[in-house]
């Protein structure tokens, strides 16, 4: 086992295998990306408490200290101001899996492919180019997914949700109160979610897909790009349909806001028009 205590801006290389890590930091920056060379940690910026860092049997933990006396996630807010911001950058293999949690800050993750989970209190979430099992709730605070494939869930409380070039084979989007957007591009038998209590609803997904659709909200309007998506006010505004072969699905529901559902253009060839 090899321990390490960061008391002022350091890197570290790690040269033994990392298969598992985990992170749990309080306020700042942490940003987490694949690698193909050697596990290399960046601690740019240190608080009064230290970061420590411990390697045991191919599982990496990165943390801060709390101290004693915490209760749960009201004693990290109530010493929030104890404990300035660290800025940490981690590189590890593609394969590891990641689960990441920080109170409050930004929190960035690119290139894993097989397992990630991220947590967030308050700031914002950003996952680039993951593959596998992702997962990400934050409470207050925007969450983006850019070229996310696999099986994507995303939630938050208060805030909004970006989706991006994706080609995730099942999607679960949901807030409580912000907005859903969402560039669509997934393969067949894709199994698409979007639900928002209080936002609207934005969703482009190819012409030349192959999905069955259901929009629903119970005070909004909807709209589509698409013929065979038909739209009917009675009882509550909903559409129903069927792009291609309907061998996916695409559900999106508001309980308060509009829905929009539009359709990006394809040539011949199948390749996206500008």
């Amino acid at each position: 086992m090899a321990g390490w205590t960061i008391e002022s801006p350091q890197r570290l290389t790690v040269d033994d295998p990392v298969v598992r890590l985990d992170v749990r930091l309080i306020s700042g920056r942490l940003n987490v990306v694949a690698t193909d060379g050697p596990v290399r940690i960046d601690v740019t910026q240190v608080g009064r408490r230290p970061v420590l860092i411990d390697h045991a049997d191919g599982r990496l933990v990165i943390r801060q200290e709390r101290g004693r006396g915490w209760s749960g996630v009201l004693g990290w807010f109530r010493s929030m101001h104890r404990f300035p911001r660290v800025n940490v950058s981690v590189a590890v293999p593609a394969d590891t899996l990641a689960d990441l949690s920080m109170v409050a800050g930004q929190l960035v993750a690119s290139g894993l492919r097989r397992q990630t989970r991220v947590d967030v209190v308050a700031g914002q979430i950003t996952l680039m180019a993951l593959g596998g099992n992702t997962t990400a709730t934050i409470t207050s605070g925007p969450v983006e997914a850019l070229g996310v494939r696999g099986d994507l869930s995303l939630e938050t409380v208060s805030g909004e949700v970006i989706l991006a070039d994706s080609a995730a084979e099942r999607v679960r989007a949901q807030t409580v109160s912000g907005a859903i957007t969402c560039d669509l591009d997934n393969p067949r038998r894709s199994d698409i979610t979007l639900t928002t209590i209080s936002g609207s609803i934005t969703v482009r997904v190819r012409e030349d897909s192959d999905l069955t659709v259901r929009l629903n909200t119970a005070s909004g309007r909807i709209t589509s790009g698409f013929p065979q998506v038909h739209t009917s006010t009675f009882p509550l505004p909903s559409s129903e349909g069927v792009l291609g072969a309907g061998e996916g699905k695409l559900w999106a529901s508001a309980t308060s806001g509009s829905i929009a559902l539009l359709a990006r253009a394809v040539d011949d060839d199948g390749e996206e028009l500008p």
